[in-house]
């Protein structure tokens, strides 16, 4: 939201106070205190009249320091709350009565708020040597609009060649300089400036992050209020924010997921493919089965199947309840599925049609959302005479999930968690929640209520979402795939700009739908988007009105979605322990360049490739043709494809055939392969390769492998031409490539040593 009209003019109707002059300091055992006058105070008289800003300062750990802004402190505080996480910080305040110098300061591991206390209004926040953002004297403000509605803003300074990356599920530019967003969660599709996922929090290539602790409405003016600052706004008259310091995004994420949640471990199953029913086709059990044999037929291994929306009746979402008439044995259905091997997704809304013997229940035990007037809030989007389930009352939440245990009890093990964006404003909740907050914070209540079901009854490291929606702590439930996508190429980039997006707001876990959900996709964009979704960390195929099933494009497209089915399945042991670093570290599964390469200037707006792990290079062909750009950072990158190399840091034009893509290994990597190629869940470590690619002399790093009684961990060492790997915990045989040549290990081997490794 803007406030000025340039830089010197409010807009017509906007007043403004601003912090002038710290009247006081007033320091805490581990808090700051500063009360500004809204003038320069010269005289006694000079206060009659006058405002007072409070701003406060304080830090929840080590390297993250909280900031809240106010003006009157006697409002309602009515909720809902993010679930911000704590820990014993080493917090040090001082302030000008101790050291006699003009500045007051708090410290928090290795970052500092250094707060003028004379002159114009000014803080820095400082790491080491180095400032990393500030507000200045025209930064903080607190502004009446011309409706009379009141508005709290930030203003932090942006420097020369600093970037601005997160907020969400964005599917613009993934730089956000030059972008007005609001954090606000719609069903928009991908093709505008809405978002499913939207998350009040950003990083910057310099190495810091900002939070802003606000679920309701944040207005964002990324340098287009001042072009030198990243603007920040809420409504009413407290705003909240936290700077997390780096000094790497890497680190920043790490700190933010500590600070706000960490992904769950996802099931190693759950990375295979899922094949979906598409959502308005006609499909019953026949058609289920004929899709699944001959997915099985054609060797295209299968991990999930998804029954979407029309599992149940019409006009009956969302009663769980199976449509007779097309599924008459519903448990017997999901048994001779299962026998085939395969997991069962279903899907869900939080929206109960007044069809649905359910919403009576629900209405007569208070479980749905109310008017201010006592009735049950409906619309007939979606289904007619919809209510929407009530999150905040307890009761209603273990309404809700007691029909998803009776699912789970049928052969359900997973839950596509849809919608949950467009929760209405003008209602009353339960437990008193403000209705503006709970806008975006509802599907925070939804996921977790669903996932928290599947945990207890399936088991930590078994419970698997696919949500669509969500807002700041979110990541802690996993998976999120990108929503309503075209079948085009312009939409296969805007989606993966999402999914990037989305990773730099701390998600571990990211996926969308192969081919595009809108319209029917050509021969072409589904061939090229089917490597894209196998090299996500999650793979899906959906439709809206047509199937997805590979041949019924091509005989290509099924030779196309074999190999890298396969592939994505032998490189289960790399890509299980990348989830178990998004879980422990926070760090995500799909990587934007900058998030590995943060002081390469080439990387910092690349949107069209990604990292897979840390060692995978993956850049999706968006054209039918083939033609594509990568850029290589630097150092000599090995195509796993085809073994050919290319050095950076440059960029490279590249001609691939629909079987193919730039997927290149870093150099100096260790690359775990596995040895089977017809499911994701199997024993990782035994008969594991470790593909050595490009070893630097003084090399020395370990590698990690699930195997079927814990973790084998490899350590590879390189000292001039002579490489030693060790197993640690290693029961069966493994292998070592080089180039072309394995060298393999007998049964119980613990060590393996080359005496004449090429030079890298």
């Amino acid at each position: 939201m803007k406030f000025t009209d340039g830089y010197w003019q409010l807009l017509p109707g906007v007043t403004e106070l601003r912090p002038r002059h710290v009247d006081d300091v007033v320091a805490g055992a581990d808090t700051l205190t500063v009360f500004a006058s809204t003038a320069p105070i010269t005289k006694r008289g000079d206060t009659l009249n006058r405002p007072l800003i409070t701003v406060t300062f304080h830090s929840p750990m080590d390297d993250v320091i909280g900031v809240t802004i106010e003006h009157f402190t006697g409002g309602l505080d009515r909720g809902p709350h993010f679930a911000l996480r704590s820990e014993v910080a080493d917090v040090k305040v001082t302030t000008p009565q101790l050291t006699g110098r003009p500045v007051a300061t708090l410290r928090s591991g290795g970052l500092e708020a250094r707060i003028a206390t004379e002159g114009e209004w000014s803080v820095d926040f400082v790491a080491g040597d180095r400032t990393l953002t500030s507000s200045t004297p025209r930064s903080v403000g607190v502004l009446t609009d011309a409706d009379g509605h009141h508005h709290v803003r930030e203003q932090l300074t942006l420097g020369v060649g600093e970037h601005v990356y997160g907020l969400g599920e964005r599917f613009g530019a993934l730089v956000k300089n030059g972008q007005r967003v609001d954090i606000w969660n719609a069903d928009g599709g991908t093709a505008s400036d809405q978002a499913y996922k939207n998350v009040p929090f950003y990083v910057t290539n310099r190495g810091y992050g900002v939070v802003v602790d606000a679920p309701e409405r944040v207005s964002y003016e990324i340098g287009t209020e001042v072009v030198s600052r990243a603007q920040f706004s809420v409504e009413g008259q407290r705003l909240t924010y936290y700077i997390v310091n780096g000094p790497t995004p890497k680190d920043v994420l790490r700190r933010y997921t500590a600070l706000t949640g960490r992904p769950a471990r996802v099931p190693d199953w759950s990375y295979g493919l899922w094949l979906s029913t598409s959502f308005t086709t006609d499909y019953d059990e026949a058609t289920v089965t004929h899709f699944v044999d001959g997915m099985a037929a054609r060797d295209l291994p299968l991990s999930v199947f998804h029954f979407d929306c029309f599992w149940m009746r019409q006009f009956h979402w969302s009663d769980f309840v199976w449509d007779p008439a097309t599924f008459p044995d519903p448990e017997g259905m999901l048994a001779r599925l299962k026998a085939k091997g395969l997991r069962i997704c279903v899907w869900i809304n939080p929206y109960i049609a007044q069809r649905s013997a359910l919403f009576t229940e629900g209405k007569d035990r208070g479980y749905l959302v109310r008017n201010p007037d006592g009735s049950v809030w409906q619309w007939n989007l979606w289904q007619a005479g919809m209510g929407l389930v009530d999150f905040t009352n307890p009761q209603a939440r273990e309404w809700y999930v007691d029909k998803l245990r009776v699912l789970l009890g049928q052969g359900v093990d997973c839950f596509k968690t849809d919608f949950g964006e467009r929760i209405p404003t003008d209602v009353v909740w339960h437990d008193g929640s403000d209705p503006q907050r709970m806008h975006n914070y509802y599907t925070h209540l939804y996921n977790e209520a669903v996932f928290s079901l599947l945990e207890a009854e399936r088991g930590e490291g078994e419970a698997v979402l696919f949500a669509r929606s969500a807002t700041l702590g979110g990541q802690q439930f996993p998976v999120h795939w990108g929503g309503d996508c075209e079948s085009t190429f312009v939409s296969m980039a805007e989606s993966l700009r999402g999914g990037l997006s989305l990773a730099l707001s701390g998600f571990g876990f990211w996926s969308h739908d192969i081919g595009g959900f809108e319209g029917v996709p050509d021969a072409a964009v589904f061939k090229r988007w089917v490597p894209f979704g196998l090299l996500s960390s999650h793979s899906r195929l959906h439709g809206s009105d047509s199937y997805r099933v590979p041949w019924a494009f091509d005989d290509e497209a099924v030779e196309v979605t074999r190999r890298f089915t396969h592939l994505k399945h032998a490189l289960m042991p790399y890509l299980s322990q990348a989830g178990y670093e998004a879980h422990t570290d926070g760090i995500p599964v799909m990587r934007p360049m900058v998030l590995e390469f943060p002081d390469d200037p080439g990387a910092a707006v690349v949107e069209t490739q990604y990292l897979l792990g840390a060692n995978l290079l993956v850049a999706p062909v968006f054209s039918a043709d083939g033609d594509v750009d990568v850029y290589v950072p630097e150092g000599t990158w090995t195509s796993l494809l085809s073994g050919a190399s290319v050095t950076g840091p440059r960029w490279v034009r590249e001609r691939h055939e629909f079987d193919s893509l730039p997927l290149y290994v870093r150099p100096d990597s260790v690359l775990p392969i596995g040895a089977r190629t017809d499911r994701p869940d199997y024993d990782h470590a035994d008969g594991v390769t470790l593909l050595l690619t490009r070893l630097a002399d003084g090399h020395a790093s370990v590698t990690r492998v699930a195997a079927e009684h814990g973790d084998v961990a490899f350590t590879v060492t390189r000292t001039g031409s002579r490489v030693r790997v060790e197993a640690d915990g290693a029961a069966g045989p493994w292998h070592v490539q080089v180039g072309d040549a394995v060298h393999a290990t007998p049964d119980g081997a613990t060590s393996l040593e080359l005496d004449r490794y090429p030079s890298a």
